[in-house]
This record gives C-alpha cells, sequence and structure tokens, in this order.
C-alpha cells in the first residue's frame, strides 16, 4: 500500500470575461469563444524546496491578454489541506498588490463589507481528498500582462515509511515557458527517491530529470511546446495529470535526528528496526440503513483483507451497531486463522439496517477490551470505529455522548474515527478522536475506499513503542513542541521542535518507552553547527526553516489541544495560537488573507480563509471563478423523468420523487414573493413512447424571474434569452463563454451547463442533455440544480422551494420490497406514514454523460405526503 500523499498542486485554468465598463454600455457583449481566446500563458513555474522534510512551495504563473479588449484573468491552484499560505501578490502593469494576514474576525469586517457593496469575497474553498483550492480573477488590460504567486509551507509527514509530494499539472493550455523544480536537502541523508506520473508518455519520460546524491535530490521537468502539444498540429497539450515525488531518509535507529540552528531546534524520531508490539483491537462498524449499498459492500471488502493482515499475537473483536449492538464474539479472539477465517464468514452477513447509536456501540467495545488487559505483558488497545453519520438512537447530546466515552476510555485505550462519505458530523468524530488519543479521517466515497480504508488501518497496524517520552534538559530549551506521544507506529516519525536558551549551543536527549521485551531508553547529545557546515548547500536552503517548522508545529498542536480543554484554557491557547499565526504571516483557521486585487476603476477586497476538515468538500462542477465558503444548506434540484431530490446534509441522507404529467405543463418550482425570484418549468415528452411503455417527461424550458432587478431569462434547449430592465440579449449553447451584465453573470459551457449569478441572490445551473438527433424515442432536455440559495427568505415555497428549510423525517422497519435489490421502509414525515424505498437517483453536475449516484428514499405517489398538497396544484399557466 502506498503512502497517503502529501500533496501541492498547481492547476492554473485561464478563462475570460467580458470586462462590465466596455465602451458601448451594453448589458452583455457578445463574444464567441474564439474572441475570447486571446489569454496566452507565457510562463508558469513551480518551485519546491524541502529542507529537513519542511517544504517551501512557490507558485508563479504570467499571462498575457493578447486580446483587444480588456478581459478576467483567473488563477486557480490547488495546495494541501495540511499547508498554510503565507504570501500571495498580484503584478499587473507595473504595481504589485500584496496580501496581508489578519486575525479572523478583522478580516471578517472587510469581508462583509466588501459583500455588501455586491464584490465577490471568497478564494478558498475544498477541492479534493488532501487539497483545497485558491482561486482569484483580475481584470487584465488589452496587451497586458498579469503575474500571479502564491506560497505555502508544510511539515511532510512519514507515513507507512516515506514522504511524498504530489503536484497537480492541469494548465488546460500550451504554456510558453513551462517548468518545475524540486530541491530535497535531508543532512541525514537521503535513501531513495522516486518520481512517477498519472500523465508522463514514453515520449515526455526523458523530460523528467532526476539527479540524487548523498544529501540532496534534484527533480527538473520543463517540457517545451512541441513537446507539450498532444500531436504535432494540436493546440491540446499532454499536461492534464499528476506527478508524484516519493523519498525517504536515512534514519538512525537510536536517539535519530537532532538539529540545531539560529537558535531553534528539531528532533526526528523514526526506529523501525524494533519488534511488534501485539495489539488488542475492537473494529466498530455502523451498519445504520444510511450505509445501505455501495458503502457497506465496501467496508466488508476491506475488513476481510484487514482480517487478513492482522498478527497472529494480536487480540480482535467486532462490533455492528444502529440502534441494536452486536458482537461477533463477546470477548476478544486470538489472530490465528481459524478465528480470522470465522471472522470472515461473519463481516459477510452484515448489512444496513436502522438508526444510530455511536454511543452505546462504542462503550460496548471499551468494556470488550477493559476485560482483555494485561498488566503483565506489553500491549496496545484501540477502537477503530467506521460510521457514515451522526447519532441518531441512544445518547444523541454531543458534549454528554463525548464525556461518557472519555470517562470510560479514561487514558486507557486509543479511539481512532473512520469517518464515511461527505455529509457526516466530522467534527464530532474529529473531537471524540483527540480526547481519546487517536486521529480521525475522512473516507471518500469512490472507487477506491475500500483502499482508503486499508491504507488507514496498515497506519497503526505495526506498533513498535508505547507512551513514549522524549526529555531535554529544562535549562537548555523552552517552548517545546509535544513532547509525550502514546504510541509509535512502524513507518512513522516524531518530530519535536523548541526554541534553545540564550547562549546555548548544545543539547542533551533521553528517549524512553515501552517496547516488546524491555524498556525503551537511549539518551544523545548534539552541538550546534555554523549553517553553512550544517546546510552548505544554499540552493536548496530557504531562510530560518527551522523556525518556521517550530511555529507550524505549534500552531497544529494548540489547535488540536482547542477541542481537549476548557473555556479558560481554551482562550489562552487561542491567544498564543494566533499570535503566532501572525507573527509568521500564516494562514489558519484563526487569521483570513485579505487581498486587495486591481479592478476596473476600482480595487477589490477579498478574503482567504483556511478551511477545515468538517466543512463539507465542494462536489459541484464549477468553471473557474471566485468562489466563497459557506455552510452546506440543503440542496435540491430536478432533472431526468423529471426527478426531484432533496439533499439534507442535518439527516446525513436525501429524498428523492418524480411524478408523470401531459408534456407542455409548466410547473412552479421555486417562488420567493419577499425577494421577488421565480423559477418555473415547463415539460416536454419522448419524440414517441416506447411501443407497451408509459410516455417519459422531461424540462424542455426553464423561466427564472428577478422582479426587483428587472430580470428575466428563459432557457430551452436551444438558446437562452435574457432580458434585463427591457433589453434583449440572446446566446447558443453551441458556443463557450462568460460574460456579465449589471446585475447578473453567465457562463455557458458548450453543450453542457448554464451557470445563473443574480448579485447578491441565488445561484443555479442549468444541465443540458444531448441526446443523438436520430434517436427513434428521446430527444434533448434540460436539469435545473440550486447551486446557492442562503438569500431565500422564509415564505419560500414552490415544488422545490418548500424544501428550502429543510425537512425532518424518520425511517424504521426496514423490510424486502418489491424490486428484490432494493429495501422498503417505514417514513414519517409531516405528520404522515408512507412506505418507502431505498433507491438512487442520478447527479449530472460532474458527469453531464453518466450522471452520479445519489442515494436516496424514493417516495411514491408522485410525492405524495412529502409535498405540501398534491403536485398538480403546483401548476402554472406561463413561464413568466
Amino acid at each position: 500500500m502506498t503512502a497517503l500523499k502529501r500533496m501541492m498542486g498547481l492547476c492554473v485554468c485561464v478563462s475570460v470575461a467580458l470586462n462590465v465598463m466596455a465602451q458601448d454600455n451594453a448589458l452583455f457583449r457578445n463574444y464567441d469563444s474564439d474572441q475570447l481566446s486571446q489569454i496566452e500563458l507565457q510562463s508558469m513555474k513551480v518551485d519546491c524546496k524541502v529542507a529537513s522534510r519542511f517544504a517551501h512551495t512557490t507558485m508563479t504563473t504570467k499571462a498575457l491578454n493578447a486580446a483587444n479588449d480588456s478581459q478576467e484573468v483567473f488563477f486557480e491552484v490547488d495546495l494541501p489541506k495540511t499547508a498554510f499560505i503565507t504570501n500571495f501578490s498580484i503584478e499587473i502593469e507595473g504595481r504589485v498588490y500584496i496580501s496581508e494576514v489578519k486575525e479572523k474576525e478583522k478580516a471578517r469586517q472587510q469581508y462583509e463589507k466588501a459583500v455588501s457593496s455586491g464584490q465577490t469575497a471568497g478564494l478558498v474553498r475544498a477541492s479534493g481528498r488532501h487539497m483545497e483550492k485558491f482561486s482569484v480573477s483580475v481584470n487584465v488590460a488589452a496587451q497586458s500582462i498579469v503575474t500571479f504567486t502564491l506560497t505555502y509551507e508544510e511539515l511532510l509527514r512519514r507515513r507507512l515509511g516515506s514522504y511524498e509530494i504530489m503536484i497537480g499539472l492541469r494548465p488546460k493550455q500550451l504554456v510558453q515557458n513551462f517548468e518545475i523544480v524540486v530541491d530535497i536537502y535531508e543532512p541525514q541523508g537521503i535513501a531513495y527517491v522516486d518520481v512517477k506520473s498519472t500523465f508522463i508518455t514514453n515520449e515526455l519520460l526523458p523530460l523528467v530529470e532526476k539527479t540524487v546524491t548523498d544529501k540532496k535530490a534534484h527533480v527538473y521537468f520543463s517540457p517545451t511546446l512541441g513537446q507539450q502539444r498532444q500531436c504535432p498540429d494540436c493546440e491540446g497539450t499532454l499536461i492534464d495529470g499528476d506527478l508524484f515525488i516519493k523519498y525517504d531518509v536515512n534514519h538512525a535507529q537510536d536517539i535519530g535526528e537532532i538539529q540545531i540552528v539560529n537558535g531553534y531546534f528539531v528532533h526526528f524520531f523514526a526506529p523501525d528496526n524494533l519488534p511488534q508490539i501485539p495489539k488488542n483491537v475492537v473494529f466498530v462498524i455502523d451498519r445504520s440503513g444510511s450505509m445501505t449499498g455501495e458503502k457497506i459492500k465496501q467496508t466488508r471488502e476491506a475488513l476481510v483483507t484487514i482480517l487478513s493482515d492482522l498478527h497472529e499475537d494480536d487480540n480482535f473483536g467486532l462490533v455492528t451497531f444502529d440502534d441494536v449492538i452486536e458482537s461477533w464474539r463477546p470477548t476478544l479472539s486470538k489472530a490465528t486463522p481459524e478465528n480470522v477465517a470465522e471472522a470472515k464468514e461473519f463481516v459477510q452477513t452484515i448489512t444496513a439496517r436502522h438508526l444510530t447509536d455511536i454511543n452505546k456501540a462504542i462503550l460496548h467495545a471499551v468494556d470488550m477490551l477493559t476485560a482483555e488487559q494485561n498488566d503483565s505483558l506489553p500491549d496496545i488497545s484501540m477502537i477503530i470505529l467506521l460510521t457514515d453519520g451522526r447519532p441518531s438512537a441512544g445518547q444523541q447530546d454531543l458534549p454528554v455522548m463525548q464525556e461518557n466515552i472519555r470517562n470510560s476510555i479514561n487514558g486507557s485505550l486509543s479511539l481512532f474515527c473512520l469517518g464515511f462519505g461527505y455529509d457526516l458530523d466530522y467534527s464530532l468524530l474529529d473531537t471524540l478522536a483527540k480526547q481519546n488519543d487517536g486521529l480521525a479521517r475522512r473516507v471518500y466515497e469512490a472507487s477506491d475506499a475500500t483502499l482508503q480504508l486499508q491504507g488507514f488501518y496498515e497506519e497503526v497496524a505495526s506498533p513498535l513503542l508505547l507512551e513514549v517520552n522524549l526529555d531535554y534538559p529544562g535549562n537548555t530549551v523552552s517552548s517545546l513542541t509535544q513532547s509525550h506521544f502514546k504510541q509509535f507506529f512502524k513507518g512513522s516519525e516524531i518530530v519535536v521542535a523548541g526554541r534553545m536558551q540564550s547562549d546555548i549551543d548544545s543539547i542533551q536527549t533521553k528517549v524512553s518507552a515501552d517496547g516488546l521485551e524491555d524498556r525503551f531508553v537511549v539518551k544523545g547529545f548534539a552541538v550546534a553547527e555554523e549553517w553553512d557546515t550544517v546546510f552548505p548547500e544554499q540552493d536548496y536552503i530557504f531562510g530560518d526553516f527551522i523556525e518556521h517548522m517550530w511555529a507550524y508545529l505549534t500552531i497544529q498542536q494548540l489547535l488540536d489541544k482547542m477541542d481537549k480543554c476548557s473555556p479558560e484554557e481554551k482562550e489562552n491557547i487561542t491567544a498564543e495560537a494566533l499570535d503566532l499565526s501572525l507573527r509568521y504571516n500564516f494562514v489558519t483557521p484563526l487569521t483570513s488573507m485579505v487581498v486587495t486585487k486591481p479592478q476596473a476603476g476600482d480595487e477589490e477586497t477579498l478574503i482567504a480563509d483556511k478551511l477545515t476538515e468538517d466543512l463539507p468538500l465542494d462536489a459541484l462542477y464549477d468553471p473557474p471563478q471566485v468562489m466563497s465558503i459557506i455552510a452546506k444548506d440543503s440542496s435540491y434540484f430536478a432533472d431526468g423523468d423529471p426527478h426531484f431530490i432533496i439533499e439534507l446534509p442535518d439527516q446525513n441522507d436525501s429524498l428523492c420523487f418524480n411524478f408523470d404529467d401531459k408534456p407542455g405543463t409548466i410547473f412552479n418550482l421555486v417562488r420567493d414573493p419577499l425577494t421577488g425570484i421565480t423559477v418555473n418549468g415547463q415539460i416536454i415528452g419522448e419524440k414517441r413512447p416506447v411501443p407497451g411503455g408509459k410516455m417519459h417527461t422531461y424540462f424542455g424550458r426553464f423561466g427564472i424571474v428577478h422582479e426587483e432587478l428587472g430580470i428575466r431569462l428563459m432557457v430551452s434547449r436551444k438558446e437562452i434569452s435574457v432580458s434585463e430592465k427591457g433589453e434583449q440579449t440572446q446566446f447558443f449553447w453551441s458556443t463557450t463563454r462568460t460574460v456579465k451584465g449589471q446585475s447578473m453573470d453567465l457562463q455557458i459551457i458548450k453543450y453542457h451547463s448554464l451557470t445563473v449569478t443574480v448579485r447578491n441572490s441565488v445561484k443555479f445551473q442549468i444541465i443540458l442533455h444531448k441526446m443523438w438527433k436520430n434517436h427513434s424515442h428521446h430527444q434533448d432536455y434540460l436539469g435545473f440544480y440550486i447551486l446557492d440559495s442562503h438569500v431565500l427568505s422564509n415564505t419560500v415555497h414552490g415544488l422545490l422551494g418548500q424544501f428550502y428549510q429543510g425537512v425532518n423525517f424518520e425511517v424504521s422497519d426496514l423490510f424486502p420490497g418489491k424490486d428484490p435489490d432494493k429495501q422498503d421502509a417505514i417514513m414519517f414525515v409531516k405528520g404522515n406514514k408512507l412506505t418507502v424505498t431505498r433507491g438512487s437517483k442520478r447527479d449530472f453536475r460532474k458527469d453531464v454523460k453518466n450522471g452520479e449516484n445519489v442515494p436516496c428514499w424514493f417516495i411514491h405517489n408522485n410525492g405524495l405526503g412529502l409535498l405540501d398538497g398534491v403536485h398538480t396544484d403546483y401548476i402554472v399557466s406561463s413561464l413568466f
């Protein structure tokens, strides 16, 4: 299993939009994609310097607007979630705009001021498993150049015996000067360096230069324009994928490596040649109804493999839970081949059922482990919890539940929490893990979820030491980072940093821990050396990186402590972490980066915040644009036959329904009397019904009105008509374009989607489904998706609008349905008792051809019992 990736990525997408200050004063100017393609990427460079595991990365992109009109240029970068941005600047027409890191509350005041004046103020959003996306745009005058520079820093963590950097390379067009430079300097000596890629062909492979000597490595990749082309006459680029750089260092087997430079020290400790300590482990598996389908299948597959990897000296147990707790056996079992085989048989019987009682399940596992603990033999006890939701049965008061679990464990074991999917309460799992000497991870719903689960287990499968203490005389060091660790696992690394006292140039160290056979105790001594002696290769080094590493570690650990301490302690910890964040210019969860960017005739203030893992992953397909991060509300859309889907993150589930009616019927989807927003949709039928089948209907036209702004938008399968304050503009699906109006922005992706952003209002997307024109039955149709509805009022209604406030429901009594592959259940919603079916509908935002399955509870009879009234109550006479 490869190590979990430490990622850094560059994805510079250049898109163009009309300068709103166009000379002819038209509300919209009609540019086709050829006219708007004159943005030339003159250069793109990633410069990554790694010194003693600490990475400093600078990404620089220079673009020329070769058109005769000013245009909007977008800069997007994927960077690691564990990284802290330290600087960002924009250079345009000889002027440099530099960011400033401020306390989040002070930056928020600027943010709210920017939003109130109609500016878009967000810069950072989630972008995948290990990444977050930094995105900004700037208006560039004709024949002018803009340069974007972003810098961030992070500590590379050792997992499964290696450090790994990933550089995402997706420029989307040819780049005149393309350069990737990675320099690694490790005073301990480099054991190996591997470079791989998902996009490098046989032609490109020789262009990747790798040079490795005793203590340094150099990786260089710089294809010419011709080498980037997909074919000799093509404008498309081959550069579209990820570059991986994996390496390890030569680890000292006793005291580790200590480096002292400029008054700061760092201690790396990673012995790998120790015997493994047996473990007692209980796997606690969620089998509630929301685990139905692929989740429970992938969980079973992962458990079968994990059970095969248990060591014979290990003891293990299996607990499954919904609102009822069930153990494979009442006590732990030795991991003999016979017991493992029987456990695998039990795993294959796990099926999704009812509600979720996390509290009771964990307490049951604690009781099983407590009964097995033996003071005479060294071992490690752990619980590995896998769940996809939040408590819906038993103890549901989160602070009470956390206290119950913490008191029951009482420091005697570690709790590791795996959260399956996007819409779970990740902050709950993170807090439970931190309070109980473990860690939390998100498992993403994807085809490789089984491998994700196995990979996490591998990280904790081989404990080598327990209760590890790294001691340094108090009169020689201060401001020490964490120096006590509950356990040390094979393939990982302990890192401690601190400040040296004045006039002290040496340090004594003692490492003590519990090993399998004996007490592990080693002592060491390190002396500060001159900078030029320790780091002779100046090209590989950046500033006072050990000091920055100490600040990075200290901030990370202070943020972790905030979940474990009292309110009084939390206030002091927050103040200390904030002070360090501001002093070292780090964008952390306590700070924001303020960027003043040039705009036509004015300047605009934008805010970049540090995301946390409990924010939901932004899974929407969205062309490059400036976005702000908001909490995920209920989302809803209509697509297909026509299928209505209501996603409810608070309940970690979705509801769906459809209805049949005559082609030509117009339905109201959204109606908000206070904001003046109305959305209506007209359904169409097939060319002709399948013989012997029913007539399927779809949406063929939408009408959108914003009364206050004087906007009317009609979207059909062939054209898009805009009326803004009486002026008419027409667009077609056949051309990709981005246009801006006084009150509304449009982004059209050719034969794919239309994204509409109404200033200070709603944002929605219409998907065009193209069918083969000679198909005997099917024809083109549309889907409607609400992307941002937070400005709607509480009076909003309609087939979709009525769910703006969400909807509460309960599901119980699962039983086999008419379809043997699907389960039925009883649902209580809006005072009604309904029979519903577990199924899935398709969300086409990311994949317009195949769609993505959304598990949901299907409400029969045209949504009767879920809708207010019946579906025919929402029929209207016209689109507007």
